[in-house]
């Protein structure tokens, strides 16, 4: 099974590196470090801790660990891999000032092993549900005590990958530590073969993360900005298909009398140009947060503004009345519901929430957030709460209360990494 696990991964190897090439050249930011990705790259201080978070949401999980490393143990060296480049954007906007952000290899013998040359780390962490047999045997082989965070596997996952045998089973028996974040993972970790005695609940440490200080003023002039006077909602880490259930319901919304403006973000950057062109083949008036002060001076007379930029859509959710988080409309998995339920904003979200199950159901079982499953229920919802401020209020009170109830993941966590790094 590993001879054919390592012959698909050096067949597909190629086909993902002509694609990420191809994208290079709408984005150049997928041309970027593109050595490391079988590799090479620059060799960062040896005998630190690497961590890995494979996009947006994990790099978001990790950002708190590593301050907190940092704060205990200054003289460190920390080092944060990703795999998309929207994950190596904000990583470097988190965390860039105080750790080396750099990509993962592929999961290839060799790429592996020149990684983890130049990295020499004493410790590595991977985030969530990220299985790399090689990358794993590798680390064991070197003796690199191997830490799974937050980490979380899914039903169907687990059949999966029990499918192939020991292929994956010794990849999670090679883990010195597996912080689960709830005990149907720690559960299904052990069925896959973690060790009892090493298997642990710490929860999830995305409850952990910090606001900037400056947020709700930055969120108060965006909208100044762009709906001074007006109801704003955002619907954030959009999917195609999604933003077209937007449009129904921000249709529904405006007949019902409200003037209400929707930010519309996608999730992908490389989407930004056929979100634009959706909506205008659909008579929208919109604007683009590209636009900069033209876009502000025109937004009176829109109906939707384009988020097409990165990084910003946690000061929008920041401005905003109510926030759908995306990717649960359509069978992606969902997002981080966790950004506006601890600015107190109100939560809608489709149906689809498998990458965040259990956050999902604490935030709809506490009513700090909403399921939705068409266009039709969107629209209804927001207009309900765009109409009554008081709700609003006692939800968004529900949301923050339940994030800061949950916190405490990242100090279970370090509790068990210090004696590693001992």
């Amino acid at each position: 099974m590993r001879f054919l696990y390592i012959l698909a991964v050096y067949l597909s190897a190629p086909v993902i590196s002509t694609v990420l090439l191809l994208r290079g050249i709408r984005d150049r930011s997928y041309r970027h470090g593109f050595s490391e990705r079988w590799g090479f790259g620059a060799r960062p201080p040896p005998h630190g801790v690497w961590l890995h978070a494979v996009s947006v949401g994990e790099v978001q999980a990790c950002a708190p660990l590593v301050g907190a490393l940092r704060r205990r143990h200054p003289q460190l060296p920390l080092t944060v891999t990703t795999f998309t480049p929207t994950g190596a954007a904000r990583a470097r906007a988190l965390v860039g000032d105080i750790a080396e952000v750099r990509y993962v290899p592929f999961d290839l013998p060799g790429a592996v092993r020149r990684f983890l040359r130049r990295v020499e780390p004493r410790l590595a962490v991977i985030f969530e549900t990220e299985l790399w047999p090689n990358l794993y045997r590798e680390c064991r082989r070197r003796r690199v005590p191997l830490v799974l965070a937050s980490a979380r596997i899914s039903e169907r996952s687990l059949g999966r990958y029990r499918r192939l045998g020991a292929l994956f089973t010794d990849a999670v028996a090679s883990a010195s530590i597996v912080a689960a974040q709830a005990q149907g993972d720690a559960a299904r970790f052990k069925a896959l073969g973690a060790a009892p005695a090493s298997t642990h609940v710490t929860g999830n440490i995305k409850f952990d993360f910090e606001l900037p200080e400056d947020l709700a003023q930055r969120g108060r002039s965006l909208r100044a900005a762009y709906a001074a006077g007006r109801p704003l909602w955002v619907a954030g880490s959009t999917h195609e298909g999604e933003e077209a259930a937007v449009l129904e319901a921000q249709r529904q919304v405006r007949a019902g009398g409200s003037d209400a403006l929707v930010v519309i973000a996608p999730r992908h950057p490389a989407r930004f140009t056929a979100v634009a062109q959706q909506l205008s083949a659909a008579g929208v008036r919109f604007v683009r947060r590209s636009d900069g002060e033209a876009g502000a001076a025109a937004a009176a007379a829109a109906e939707v503004l384009l988020l097409d930029s990165l990084g910003e859509l946690l000061e929008f959710y920041a401005a905003a009345d109510v926030a759908f988080v995306g990717g649960s409309l359509v069978p992606v998995g969902g997002h981080n519901l966790l950004e506006p339920a601890a600015l107190g904003v109100p939560i809608l979200t489709g149906p689809y929430t498998f990458n965040g199950a259990e956050v999902a159901q604490l935030l709809i079982a506490r009513g700090a957030a909403t399921l939705v499953h068409d266009a039709g229920e969107l629209g209804a919802r927001v207009s309900a709460l765009l109409a009554d401020p008081h709700e609003r209020e006692r939800i968004g009170a529900l949301g923050r209360d339940c994030v800061a109830a949950s916190r405490g993941a990242l100090a279970r966590l370090l509790e068990l990494i210090e004696p590693l790094l001992a």
